[in-house]
């Protein structure tokens, strides 16, 4: 049976107090207009992209924020699409045989993630976003951003945190989208005895985009019990000793179960390279710390480090979903320490897994959960 890695519990109200204490200072930014950006269009899939175009948000300016023009045609970096990845849908043919790398194979990376245009320096530290329809394009951000508001986009932006998160969006709001982006820190200078913990969080209900994102640093990088994270670039985890005293468990994408909506997780290259001494948990951690797990989608990414490379939920868990993904070798001869997968409810109702290889074309059969 997979042995199971002890963890801290992923608890959203504690961290909300904590959270709640910063959200009195904010520091201002520069607020002159961005010159017009030949990259304006909010999203645009590259060939091999599993996400479709999603519609253009509106564009409410305040005084510190520049808002150009977001109808534009855009030119996409481009996507390797050789080797096993199907450029329809972005994930791996039934065919695949051995990958060298997630670029050499169709999967994202730095190339084809991240900003497409100049940024322009903000140094904003801790800001607060309280306007609905808001959009940062083109920032070049020293600090975070701590969502309050509806519709809320984040393209084309550098976040190098001074904080706990990069980006967090607060119970209640709605929207929030996170495209075409670099989230990263500062090792050893978090606020976490100098770790940091969460790239993106959602606190609420509601489901939020990232995508086409290049995230680095953060202990538990993409945090959140619903949303749509697709194309998406996650790579070398710091590991740090928390306030705590303890190794941070790592996680790549973590969800604590509980959950009201969907979680998605297609198309992405999501590597976790802690070592099993310094608190490596999963490259995808589904965890029911919170409440029951249900209603993931796991398809077609590349998978690679952790204990486990994906905990499937445990028990209880239902309407589960992994298929098509290839669990790398570039860390363990297993992907993750312990093996590939642990905890997968093998009867829970919906919960499928199908087509899901090694980088080397074997074959992957989960374990039973406990």
């Amino acid at each position: 049976m997979p042995r199971r890695i002890s963890r801290s519990s992923f608890v959203w109200p504690t961290l909300g107090v904590l959270l709640a204490v910063l959200a009195s200072a904010c520091s201002g930014s520069d607020d002159s207009a961005l010159p017009d950006c030949p990259d304006t269009a909010l999203t645009c899939p590259a060939s091999g992209s599993s996400a479709a175009p999603s519609t253009d948000p509106p564009t409410t300016p305040d005084e510190t924020t520049a808002s150009p023009s977001a109808t534009a045609s855009t030119t996409a970096k481009p996507t390797t699409t050789a080797g096993g990845t199907s450029g329809a849908s972005g994930t791996p043919s039934s065919q695949a045989a051995a990958c060298a790398s997630p670029g050499a194979c169709g999967f994202p990376d730095a190339r084809t993630t991240g900003p497409r245009v100049p940024l322009k320096p903000h140094k904003t530290g801790y800001k607060a976003v309280r306007t609905d329809g808001m959009v940062i394009r083109g920032w070049d951000i020293t600090g975070s951003l701590d969502i309050y508001a509806n519709d809320v986009t984040v393209i084309d932006t550098k976040i190098t945190s001074d904080n706990w998160w990069g980006v967090n969006l607060r119970p209640g709001y709605h929207g929030l989208r996170i495209l075409h982006s670099t989230i990263t820190a500062v090792p050893g200078k978090g606020p976490d005895n100098g770790g940091v913990d969460y790239a993106v969080s959602n606190m609420g209900t509601s489901s939020i985009e990232v995508g086409w994102c290049d995230v680095s640093v953060f202990g538990d990088a993409l945090a959140m019990g619903q949303g749509n994270l697709h194309d998406n670039y996650v790579h070398d985890i710091a590991p740090f000793v928390n306030k705590g005293g303890e190794w941070q468990h790592t996680n790549a994408v973590i969800s604590s179960g509980g959950n009201d909506g969907r979680l998605v997780i297609r198309h992405n290259t999501l590597l976790n390279p802690t070592s099993l001494k310094q608190g490596a948990s999963g490259s995808i951690g589904l965890f029911a710390d919170s409440g029951v797990v249900r209603n993931v989608t796991v398809d077609g990414n590349w998978i690679a480090g952790g204990a486990y490379a994906l905990y499937g939920g445990d028990t209880g868990a239902t309407g589960i979903e992994v298929t098509n993904n290839v669990f790398s070798t570039e860390y363990h001869p297993a992907s993750g320490g312990y093996g590939p997968v642990a905890h997968w409810n093998a009867e829970g109702a919906g919960n499928v897994w199908r087509n899901n290889r090694m980088s080397d074309g074997r074959p992957v059969t989960p374990e039973p959960a406990s």
